[in-house]
């Protein structure tokens, strides 16, 4: 569903995927469908998302449309039998959200929001060091994910209707990675710079938690920095780097012992990876991914919800 850049880039990475097979795209338009059909060979080709939805082949639907289209679009896929793997945010809120996980347990189908960060090579391996206490307790994460998105009152990341924003498009990114670390937190704030449109531009976020530990993280649309997160334990830090929202290198830094830097390429342009999990859970019989679970998903969407209510904007 969708044939955006996203939708685009999805579908590329399924070309390189041995047992996947694009079999329908939808669009908002009959000419969209068309040349995103053209382009990768996709036989049937939908002026509305619905066809994916009603198409008797599709097994499960890969929803890339904007934020504020996805609460229907998993619904109406979910409705049909189909399983679901869906672009972040899930949806614009919680409750939203909460809406969608009850009709995929209610009817036993696979829905999985797309965060592809966590399914990296290097976000496995960093779990994994964790794991051993390598840097011993984790105390504090940083992460910041900006990008300066030229400025455009029409473009979606700027209407608010449209679930625009930084805190949607972009927090979701250094929050997963913390409540990933550090499971969710006893308290949050936020401070945000808003824009003339009404969306957050620039978010500041403070995580903290009973065990002492904080996360401050940060997202914007309107700046650009150095998209690295880093973990600190009481024995060293594992730095992030390279866009951790798409990681391939860590450098781990323990007390005593000199720098140790892991490169772990992803696989073509890296969604093949989440693909990857969705296959091997559906495979399993399991309508939940352990690495990515509608749990999380939902004490995420919770977490921006009273980050957003903080701010007395929209939640």
């Amino acid at each position: 569903m969708a044939t955006g850049n996203v939708a685009s880039d999805m579908a590329a990475a399924l070309e390189a995927v041995p047992d996947a097979e694009v079999v329908a795209v939808g669009s908002g338009s009959a000419r969209s469908a068309e040349r995103f059909g053209d382009r990768f060979r996709i036989a049937r080709r939908y002026p509305r998302y619905s066809g994916v939805a009603r198409d008797p082949d599709v097994e499960i639907a890969y929803i890339a449309t904007p934020n504020d289209a996805h609460l229907d679009n998993v619904l109406e896929c979910l409705r049909a039998g189909k399983h679901v793997l869906c672009e972040k945010p899930l949806t614009l809120d919680a409750a939203q959200a909460a809406e969608c996980v009850h009709l995929a347990r209610e009817n036993e189908l696979f829905l999985m929001e797309a965060v592809w960060m966590r399914f990296f090579p290097a976000f496995g391996r960093l779990q994994a060091l964790l794991a051993d206490g390598v840097i011993g307790d984790v105390r504090m994460v940083r992460a910041e994910a900006c990008i300066n998105v030229p400025f455009d009152p029409r473009h979606r990341v700027f209407d608010p209707a449209r679930g625009g924003g930084a805190l949607l498009d972009l927090g979701v990114y250094p929050l997963s990675l913390t409540t990933s670390v550090l499971g969710f937190p006893a308290s949050v704030a936020g401070r945000t710079e808003v824009g003339p449109t009404g969306v957050d531009e620039l978010t500041t976020i403070v995580l903290r938690y009973e065990s002492g530990a904080t996360a401050r993280l940060t997202c914007g649309v309107r700046v650009s920095k150095p998209i690295e997160a880093t973990v600190v334990g009481t024995r060293g830090s594992i730095v992030i780097h390279d866009r951790f929202l798409s990681p391939s290198r860590l450098t781990v830094h323990e007390f005593g012992r000199s720098p140790s830097t892991v490169n772990l390429p992803y696989e073509g342009n890296g969604y093949a990876h989440e693909v990857h999990e969705v296959h091997a859970c559906l495979r399993s019989g399991r309508t939940e991914s352990q690495l990515m679970p509608l749990d999380e998903t939902l004490g995420t969407m919770r977490l921006m919800d009273e980050i957003r209510r903080s701010w007395r904007l929209n939640s």
